[in-house]
């Protein structure tokens, strides 16, 4: 098994539970890798040393809990975020990089950011920032917490099941996920850039 799995595994359910939840909405969650952890953990629970039945909800709920703490920070803290000084845990090309993904995709923002690492958790700090009303974030902030919480999850899960020795290609298949979901913020650059060429 790749050297990811038994790290995944000492973490347990509470260890997962908290890395995802800081990652989806703690300020200093953004170098965290939930995508990575999520489809090891689906491994696991396809090896029968997790139980894909508690781990799902328990990852999901994680996810949108840690969100809604990003978008009560954002909210709380506000433009402050702004004039902050550039430190370890924290640089303003974060904020700056999320805000334009945010402007461009608007709500829906909320559900693609999940599937893309540092924004994944800048884009709820944001919608608190922005003031965007807390129910229609909420909507968002359910869906994309099933889609990858769940999605990523029951992803390792599926292949565990129907792959022979899939850990060993475990970084690839991580890799390749992250490019999928970095393809629409790629495909509305270049079609920014055409537009403005």
């Amino acid at each position: 098994m790749s050297s990811l799995l038994p790290l995944v595994l000492s973490f347990g359910y509470v260890g997962l539970c908290l890395l995802v939840f800081a990652e989806s909405g703690l300020f200093f969650g953004f170098f965290l890798p939930g995508d990575s952890v999520l489809f090891s953990a689906g491994l696991l629970a396809a090896h029968g040393t997790l139980d894909i039945w508690v781990l799902v909800p328990l990852i999901c709920v994680a996810a949108i809990l840690g969100d809604s703490v990003g978008y009560w920070f954002g909210a709380t803290v506000g433009p402050s975020l702004f004039t902050r000084e550039d430190s370890f845990f924290f640089k303003k090309r974060y904020v700056h990089e999320t805000h334009t993904f945010y402007e461009a995709y608007g709500p829906q923002a909320i559900i693609l950011a999940r599937f893309i690492p540092v924004v994944r958790t800048f884009a709820p700090i944001l919608a608190g920032v922005g003031r965007m009303r807390y129910t229609t974030f909420l909507r968002y902030n359910i869906v994309g917490g099933l889609l990858w919480g769940g999605g990523v999850t029951l992803l390792g899960y599926f292949l565990g099941n129907t792959i022979p020795h899939i850990d060993e290609y475990l970084y690839p298949i991580i890799a390749g996920i992250i490019v999928v979901s970095a393809l629409p913020v790629l495909i509305s650059f270049v079609r920014g850039r055409r537009r403005t060429t």
